[in-house]
């Protein structure tokens, strides 16, 4: 299993579109990936899910993946948080 933490900058936190960006990106793996907010985890392969946790700018979030590809996936999910100014 692999995790990382990463605090969320963008001033509009975790909204629709770098969310979507997300669970795209955790799409292209077979590990399971999960998102925890607020004592809360969610599937990072739902929309919903991620959505329904309401993530604000200055929190910090865990990325969670087990599975074959989990070490990658976890470089993959960092790029896009980076790439989109979204987290650090």
């Amino acid at each position: 299993m692999a995790e990382k933490t990463f605090k969320i900058i963008s001033d509009s936190g975790l909204h629709a579109r770098p969310a979507t960006m997300l669970v795209n990106k955790a799409g292209q793996f077979q590990s399971d990936i999960s998102l925890t907010f607020n004592g809360r985890t969610v599937n990072l392969k739902s929309i919903m899910g991620v959505m329904s946790l309401g993530v604000p700018k200055g929190s910090n979030i865990v990325i969670t993946a087990e599975g074959n590809d989990s070490d990658d996936a976890l470089v993959a999910l960092e790029g896009v948080l980076k790439s989109e100014g979204l987290g650090e």
